[in-house]
């Protein structure tokens, strides 16, 4: 049996993430205000910032000749899962 490689098992869990964003996006025009729509939408967002104590989402390296910003945020919701959980389901049971 033919195992496929990590990064592609990584992209691929990834652009499910992506995709299930996208359903949540179309979800928040349709839904109307109620408890399902912030079920839905709620979302968990780690940053690179949070973790040095920082409020603008972006980890500084201030070398005195040039300053380095970098970001990185993610932001789950529900949708999100269950697109990776599609993406799983798709990668394990489609060979």
């Amino acid at each position: 049996m033919k195992k496929r490689k990590l990064h592609f098992i990584v992209l691929s869990l990834f652009v499910g993430a992506i995709f299930g964003g996208v359903v949540g996006n179309i979800f928040s025009l349709v839904l109307p205000e109620s408890v399902v729509k912030d079920f839905f939408l709620t979302s968990i967002t780690f940053d690179l910032g949070g973790l040095v104590n920082n409020d603008l989402g972006v980890f500084i390296i201030d070398l005195k000749v040039i300053v380095l910003k970098l970001g990185l945020s993610m932001s789950f919701n529900f949708t999100s899962v269950i697109g990776i959980a599609v993406a799983y389901y798709i990668l394990r049971y489609l060979r």
